[in-house]
């Protein structure tokens, strides 16, 4: 049996909820390996991990995910 409802996803909501994902396993990742190397006193990495360019980068992609989330929304509601 077939359902009767019609899949009008919007494919920027997909690219949107994919790098939505894939950026919090990325958070979650990080986040792992600055506890490891912190526990086992592995300062350099702990060091790395803490860097402004790294966090300049994460910035750059969550304002860059919340944008598209934006545009897909706008797009949406013009449909």
């Amino acid at each position: 049996m077939k359902p009767s409802l019609k899949d009008n996803d919007n494919l920027l909501f997909r690219w949107f909820f994919i790098g939505l994902k894939y950026f919090l396993l990325g958070l979650l990742g990080l986040v792992i390996a600055l506890v490891v190397s912190h526990t086992l006193g592995a300062n350099a990495i702990v060091g790395m991990l803490l860097s402004a360019s790294l966090r300049l980068w994460v910035a750059r992609i969550a304002i860059f995910l919340i944008c598209l989330f934006a545009i897909a929304m706008i797009f949406e509601s013009w449909g």
